[in-house]
């Protein structure tokens, strides 16, 4: 079985903040609206990252992401 690590990206769309959570403590940071979301998603799948579900309620997008450690 393979191991993976996990991480979380959060996005509240009314107030435009979007941050990113990974191992080790790490935050990626970020501002804005769609094209915000997709330029921070494109960075962390670069690094490997991939959705692994999302929620949603409201005002708020959740993603979990993962990649093999």
């Amino acid at each position: 079985m393979g191991r993976f690590e996990y991480a979380t990206v959060e996005w509240l769309w009314d107030s435009g903040g979007l941050r990113a959570d990974l191992p080790g403590g790490a935050t990626k940071k970020a501002q804005g609206e769609y094209s915000a979301v997709v330029q921070l998603l494109g960075e962390l799948g670069r690094e490997g990252w991939e959705v692994a579900s999302c929620v949603a309620s409201a005002n708020w997008l959740f993603w979990t992401l993962k990649r093999n450690a």
